[in-house]
């Protein structure tokens, strides 16, 4: 059976046992980025929302449905109220789930509702996220003898993806070519595809000698990023009506 459509079948049997409406379904990591390995797992994120009656019982109900987690597939996703409630937050992960370019299932609720979602993203909170996602994974797998190809790109991915921010001042694509292809220097371009092609045509475990080259260029970015960060001003939206609306939107969706 061809993996899309076991996807396919899981995320309906989510549905009926759960008694839930997905609205948006899609892959997340390195799949989704482009540089997924010979044997990478299969991210599936979705956003779902439940009865009118179960969001007015007296005994809260889980907003997080755990599925599956195994070798093949990592199988999670967010009540609607959970993730609107990020989104007022700016919370990253919610329009990466937004962007993925690999999309299982979507409704028209979730389409129709582009234009309030993009309203709620803050460039100073995005670039926060995705520079401590960088430092702290800099610091955990960059600083050993041998270092995991992967986890170069788990620090090269958010360092671009601040960049991304602090120019265009919307949220980063997640596709690593085109963060690549729009934020990274030329001369630094054939070290990272040389990089990429090693990392996707490996498994999940290969490993190399530090490359002294990239280590100095991500932690002069790193620094330089954190001072851009400081700088920036709040700019989170704090109006609770679109959220609220697009919340009762969603309710009216699963009739």
């Amino acid at each position: 059976m061809e993996i899309e459509k076991l996807i396919q079948e899981k995320i309906s049997e989510i549905e009926s046992t759960e008694h839930v409406k997905i609205l948006h379904a899609v892959e997340s990591g390195s799949r989704a980025w482009g540089f997924a390995s010979t044997n990478s797992d299969y991210d599936v994120r979705f956003i779902y929302v439940r009865t009118k009656q179960d969001y007015l019982k007296l005994n809260p109900v889980s907003d997080v449905i755990n599925w599956q987690l195994d070798e093949v597939f990592d199988i999670n996703g967010w009540d609607l109220k959970k993730a609107l409630c990020l989104l007022k937050n700016s919370n990253p992960t919610v329009f990466e789930w937004n962007l993925s370019p690999i999309v299982y299932q979507t409704t028209d609720f979730w389409q129709n509702h582009q234009e309030i979602i993009n309203q709620y993203f803050s460039c100073k909170a995005g670039i926060y996220h995705y520079l401590n996602t960088a430092k702290t994974s800099y610091q955990k797998f960059l600083t050993s003898n041998q270092i995991k190809l992967k986890k170069y790109f788990y620090v090269l991915r958010p360092i671009l993806a601040c960049r991304w921010i602090l120019k265009y001042k919307k949220p980063a694509p997640m596709l690593f070519t085109e963060l690549t292809n729009s934020m990274l220097e030329p001369e630094m371009q054939n070290l990272i595809q040389n990089l990429l092609n090693r990392k996707i045509n490996s498994s999940e475990s290969s490993t190399s000698n530090p490359i002294p080259e990239l280590n100095t260029y991500l932690l002069r970015n790193l620094n330089l990023l954190e001072k851009q960060a400081n700088s920036l001003s709040d700019d989170k939206n704090q109006d609770w009506n679109m959220l609220n609306q697009m919340f009762l939107d969603g309710l009216d969706s699963f009739c």
